[in-house]
């Protein structure tokens, strides 16, 4: 089964203006070729300075990451049909931690085991500066990557994926530890009271969940207190502020978004005509389904005109009323581009007035998205609730 967590596939078909970003050397040849000078550049490309940072900082729980993270599961093109260079994705880490961005996110099942590894070797210069976060879950044999089928969070099995983690990542310790998804077979208090243990040890400094039921929630926060929720939140996947959202307000516990950006929808890249190649996993969402495409343009059309508006891009304009729901909400758009990787740390500039956010909102109920957010059988490995402790 698909695994769809913290990506925005490379897009194989036709380019949208974010491929016209890049780093400052980039833009200064650009400038060359088109006669334009580098601040009317900027301008039309949304505002974004010719060198974005991500200055802002936020806690989840008491980890302090930055504003905009990365998420690094298509590094090894396993999802999205793509096929980045290893080289490439170093660089591409590398140049993201210069420009401000401290999360960095990955997982076991990424791979499997290879991004882990990628990011070790991208960021063990910089260990100290940059905030490691990884997933346990799956059944994969954490030596060798084989998938065993199904779902594994059996303690004896999260003890062997967080040493051989510490391997991959070149580290003595996981900053933030996810369980990637509920297993229904485990106790969610003995989830917790491993990773109790972990942190005991200081193997593991955090701890979080990705896509929990709300009562799996309370009771694994009650075990071990939770840093981080990490469910797919963005103006087109809003089922977290049913439930989600209001526990981890009352509890102190952080949110981070995957596919911020609706695997690439809200970037405005997809139009109606748009192919997706084989294999990449958009071909089986329902959102981008022929029945529902035309009905979700409209939400896309929204964020152009709003993007405009604030002199940014679709995609910056969307993470930033991410980050405007609350403090503590902390996107990780996923990319294999360095202008899009770009494009996104731009968002940390983008602000709403209160006044704004008010008329935005309004906008989006006007336009209600088409189509559920994964296919059936991926969504359904999401709000689970872990089996009764005995």
């Amino acid at each position: 089964m698909p695994n769809s967590d913290n990506i925005v596939p490379g897009r194989s078909y036709k380019p949208s203006r974010r491929s016209f970003l890049r780093t400052t050397g980039t833009i200064a040849a650009a400038t060359i070729a088109s006669g334009l000078s580098v601040p009317a550049i900027a301008k039309n490309i949304g505002g974004a300075s010719a060198k974005p940072f991500v200055s802002g900082r936020r806690r989840l729980g008491t980890l302090e990451v930055s504003s905009v993270g990365i998420g690094c599961q298509d590094f090894t093109g396993t999802f999205y049909a793509t096929a980045p260079n290893r080289p490439d994705m170093i660089t591409l880490a590398r140049t993201a931690h210069e420009h401000g961005v401290t999360l960095f996110d990955a997982a076991e099942a990424y791979g499997p085991l290879e991004v882990e590894r990628i990011l070790g070797e991208a960021l063990a210069p910089v260990r100290n500066e940059v905030i490691f976060s990884s997933k346990f879950g799956w059944n994969i044999d954490p030596e060798t990557g084989k998938n065993l089928g199904g779902l594994n969070s059996r303690p004896e099995h999260i003890r062997a994926s967080v040493d051989a983690m510490l391997k991959r990542w070149r580290t003595d310790r996981i900053d933030m530890l996810y369980q990637h998804r509920v297993d229904p077979n485990v106790p969610i208090e003995d989830v917790a009271g491993t990773v109790k243990d972990l942190i005991a040890q200081g193997k593991v400094l955090h701890f979080g969940l990705s896509e929990p039921g709300p009562e799996t929630l309370r009771r694994a926060h009650a075990v071990q207190p939770l840093s981080a929720v990490q469910n797919e939140y963005s103006l087109m996947a809003r089922d977290p502020e049913a439930q989600i959202l209001p526990i981890c307000k009352e509890l102190g516990i952080g949110f981070v978004c995957w596919s911020p950006l609706a695997m690439a929808f809200l970037t405005g890249a997809i139009d109606q005509n748009t192919q997706f190649q084989r294999g990449d996993f958009r071909a089986m969402v329902p959102w981008f389904a022929p029945e529902n495409r035309a009905g979700n343009l409209a939400l896309v059309a929204v964020v152009k005109q709003w993007a405009q508006r604030k002199k940014a891009t679709p995609a910056q304009l969307s993470l930033a009323w991410l980050a405007a729901q609350e403090p503590w909400i902390v996107t990780i758009p996923g990319t294999t581009k360095m202008p899009h990787m770009l494009d996104n740390v731009g968002a940390d500039s983008v602000h709403f007035t209160p006044a704004e956010l008010r008329e935005f909102n309004a906008a989006l109920a006007r336009t209600p998205v088409h189509g559920a957010r994964l296919p059936a059988g991926v969504l359904s490995l999401s709000g689970v609730e872990a089996a009764p402790k005995r």
